[in-house]
């Protein structure tokens, strides 16, 4: 894999998944655009990056304002010269019966998940047509084909990023832009010490995820060896998804 000196924006870096994504691009030699709404989180990353010699800058961004989004692509542009990598990360859920979910609140899980990765890819593909090309991996959910009780928002959220992503690998395909989805399972992003055994059974791989196992698909999709794969959509999930479950 050959990231030394690519431009990588990575949202909703400042924790979790996107943490470990921006940390793993930098360990490549890539250039990381941190793009995190809270100042404190993002500041944190840069640091962790700068520790180990990386190379990197935080943008304070928020995805639901259009000229946040503008601003992260500008920034990239003046710093870089050049965008090879967008992982459009940065979502939030409410959990909340349908019954009571307001339209305020659904407006926002909708317009920070999906509307925001689409207005990112948007933006950066116009910067990645102007040399030639890049990648884009937009992070959605198991949640996009199965579901807990009041997660209709977030639900919704995450299986359009599914279908936006094989619209968006259609309608770039002329630009060389390849665009892919990784669906997450269970990612613990806390104190992976204090799962219990049941918890890891439950998964046929036998553990619970790791943010490193997101990280790590999100290298195979951009690395450029992977040409062919594009509208894909990679279910990482220790197998969950694809265990029957009975009542005892």
């Amino acid at each position: 894999m050959g990231f030394a000196g690519k431009a990588v924006i990575v949202t909703g870096a400042g924790k979790g998944i996107g943490k470990s994504i921006a940390l793993t691009y930098a360990a490549q030699g890539a250039k990381v655009v941190i793009a995190e709404k809270d100042p404190s989180l993002g500041e944190t990353t840069l640091a962790a990056i700068k520790d180990f010699g990386g190379e990197a800058i935080f943008c304070p961004t928020d995805v639901t304002r259009p000229e946040d989004i503008q601003n992260l692509m500008a920034e990239t542009d003046a710093a870089y010269h050049r965008l090879d990598i967008l992982i459009n990360n940065a979502g939030i859920g409410i959990t909340k019966s349908p019954y009571d979910l307001t339209v305020e609140e659904w407006d926002l899980v909708l317009n920070t998940n999906l509307r925001g990765a689409f207005l990112c890819a948007r933006e950066a593909a116009k910067i990645m047509r102007r040399q030639g090309g890049g990648s884009i991996v937009n992070i959605a959910s198991t949640r996009a084909f199965m579901s807990e009780p009041n997660t209709e928002a977030y639900s919704a959220s995450k299986g359009g990023i599914v279908a936006l992503t094989h619209a968006l690998a259609v309608s770039f395909a002329a630009d060389k832009i390849r665009v892919n989805v990784i669906s997450p399972g269970w990612i613990e992003t806390g104190d992976y010490s204090q799962l219990r055994e049941i918890d890891h059974l439950q998964h046929p791989a036998g553990r619970v995820g790791r943010p490193d196992d997101i990280a790590r698909a999100c290298l195979f999709l951009t690395d450029e060896n992977n040409d062919f794969i594009t509208g894909a959509n990679i279910i990482i999930d220790g197998g969950m998804t694809r265990k029957m479950i009975y009542e005892p």
